[in-house]
């Protein structure tokens, strides 16, 4: 038996298979992002603070719902700069971003022109759409008057090796590369990743000063318990757990399913390791 491995063969061979490649406009095309103005409130901005509007740019469609700016992120925004101490040479960490609003306030709020006092460091699914979008937004919203050269973006998924997030901190012996604050917006509706976001926090957070901060909104009211699991798995670990904030927003979906009221609701917890 003998078999044929001529260049013709092998170009017989490739036109064959290109029976199974989809048609030319035959897809869809991928949605255009979109951009949403986000307005920060008279009352917490500062005298010298030039940066009233965040223009924020989101991805045109995504399985992770980053293509959408919460409630919950804005309402972690404006908290962020209501309680500016919080993110005030600090070093800061969201996981899941999307759009990276909390982000950018924290970074509005924690580094004064051309002096980086604070270390914001901004994760998200290592998609190429998400993390190029991220750093979009950084780019586009803060780099005329915000010092950039300690914000980093980087992709991460929860539960996995924290080296790349402790090391985006420091790489000095001599300073602490555990963060103070971890800002979680609208993610425990992920219930199969309680446990791996708990795991990444407990490897991150500083166990002395630091917190984590989680906002959300039960979008799907039937589930709110399970929701909720993500605390009594927190208190399982031994860390204290208490509600900071509650405020009704419109619904995100008018016409969703469930109590309206449930599904404007933003609440916001905040946890530290006893």
């Amino acid at each position: 038996m003998t078999f044929d491995n001529s260049e013709e063969q092998l170009q017989l061979d490739e036109q064959d298979l290109s029976i199974f490649e989809e048609p030319e406009g035959y897809l869809p095309p991928q949605p255009k992002p979109t951009f949403q103005t986000f307005s920060r409130k008279d009352e917490h901005l500062l005298q010298s603070d030039n940066f009233k509007t965040l223009n924020i740019r989101l991805v045109g469609s995504h399985p992770l719902w980053a293509h959408l700016l919460w409630n919950a992120g804005k309402c972690f925004a404006w908290y962020l700069d209501e309680h500016k101490e919080l993110v005030k040479g600090k070093k800061v960490l969201e996981l899941g971003a999307g759009g990276a609003l909390p982000s950018l306030i924290a970074a509005v709020n924690g580094a004064e022109k051309f002096f980086c006092s604070s270390k914001v460091v901004i994760t998200d699914y290592p998609d190429d759409d998400l993390i190029d979008n991220i750093r979009h937004n950084v780019n586009t919203n803060l780099s005329t008057d915000i010092c950039t050269d300690n914000i980093r973006v980087l992709g991460y998924i929860w539960g996995k090796d924290t080296y790349p997030l402790l090391n985006a901190i420091s790489k000095s012996e001599k300073t602490s590369n555990l963060y103070d604050l971890i800002i979680l917006s609208d993610l425990i509706f992920n219930h199969s990743q309680h446990k791996a976001l708990l795991k990444t926090c407990k490897e991150c957070l500083d166990p002395i000063n630091g917190q984590i901060l989680v906002f959300f909104t039960h979008n799907l009211p039937d589930l709110a318990h399970k929701d909720m699991e993500f605390f009594e798995e927190a208190k399982n670990l031994q860390w204290k757990v208490e509600k900071i904030f509650k405020e009704i927003m419109s619904p995100m979906f008018k016409e969703d399913h469930g109590c309206e009221t449930v599904r404007s609701t933003v609440y916001g917890y905040k946890i530290t390791i006893n």
